[in-house]
């Protein structure tokens, strides 16, 4: 279904359920594509037990299952990510020392740092 991904990669690492939407998981692999390396997922889909997800008043956009925090080995692949997914429209983009969250809000666009 996927070239880059297995679905399995985006399962909840509290409680192994995913519901990771098939949508954006297609756009993640073409945002791997233009990237040419690979991502490691080091969050997909969480659920509402999930520590991160616990603490906040509202589900956010891991549990709406439309975020991805994709693991990066420098400021290289940190760069090309965020660049090529801003270009490709993803919404809310946050950069990390070591991952690049990236996510399909529905609301206004966001960029932040962790």
């Amino acid at each position: 279904m996927y070239r880059f991904f297995d679905e399995n990669e985006f399962a909840c690492s509290c409680c192994g359920e995913n519901h990771i939407r098939p949508s954006f998981v297609s756009r993640l692999d073409r945002l791997r594509e233009v990237c040419g390396f690979p991502f490691v997922i080091t969050s997909g889909w969480r659920c509402r037990n999930h520590p991160s997800e616990a603490v906040k008043e509202k589900p956010g956009m891991h549990h709406d299952g439309c975020a991805a925090d994709i693991q990066v080995a420098d400021g290289t692949q940190r760069r090309k990510l965020v660049q090529e997914a801003l270009r490709m429209g993803f919404d809310g983009v946050g950069v990390a020392d070591g991952f690049v969250h990236v996510d399909d809000r529905k609301t206004t666009p966001v960029l932040w740092t962790y």
